[in-house]
């Protein structure tokens, strides 16, 4: 039987690695979209929100 200090203990030791493992997650994903970001853009693809060059028409 698990005594309630161990019970406590196991449940913080499992959301912090929960957390830890999001937080991984959200990063190395934002280092991807970046990565891929500039692969498009390095191709000639720009983004919308980009500011247009002198004379370009919308």
């Amino acid at each position: 039987m698990m005594s309630h200090a161990a019970y406590v203990f196991t449940s913080y030791g499992i959301a912090a690695l929960t957390v830890l493992g999001l937080v991984a997650w959200v990063v190395l994903d934002g280092r991807a979209r970046r990565r891929e970001l500039a692969e498009l853009e390095a191709s000639g693809i720009r983004r919308r929100s980009a500011a247009k060059a002198p004379g370009e028409t919308p």
